[in-house]
């Protein structure tokens, strides 16, 4: 018997079990990390909504300034403990300068956090056009960052 051959033989075999179980096992990590990733993407996507539909409520109530409803309850239904939420509950309009001032803060921390996900995901389709936005803070839409504060808002 050549003693060659079989080991040879053997350990061919064990190489070839070895490297299918190994890609199998790395088959499998990348799905999971890939099922995980698309997990942490739909609930990023989720906040990145939700702060929206938010700020949209907000900006609705300082735009509209019904008197028939109380601006600091609806701020608070619209997002509890943010600073714009407490300069709209004040009564400013979306031209007044308070407005202004908490506003693009908040615009701002919205941003870091988007570029944090963005990072985090590697991956640069998130855009603001992906939200229906022309640009991350807004400052193209703004009346005083255009120079259009109204006289006594």
């Amino acid at each position: 018997m050549d003693w060659g051959t079989l080991v040879a033989t053997v350990s061919g075999g064990f190489l070839a079990i070895s490297g299918t179980l190994l890609a199998d096992r790395l088959r499998q990590r990348h799905e999971r990390d890939r099922g995980a990733q698309e997990r942490r993407r739909a609930v990023y996507i989720e906040f990145i909504a939700a702060v929206g539909r938010c700020h949209t409520r907000l900006r609705g109530i300082a735009q509209a300034q019904d008197p028939a409803v109380d601006p600091d309850l609806a701020a608070r239904a619209a997002f509890d403990e943010a600073a714009v939420q407490r300069v709209v509950g004040t009564g400013a309009t979306h031209t007044s300068q308070a407005f202004h001032d908490a506003y693009h803060p908040y615009l701002d921390r919205v941003w870091a956090y988007r570029t944090a996900v963005r990072g985090e995901l590697k991956d640069r389709a998130f855009s603001p056009a992906s939200f229906g936005w022309d640009a991350w803070d807004g400052r193209e839409r703004c009346p005083v960052c255009r120079g259009e504060l109204t006289a006594g808002a």
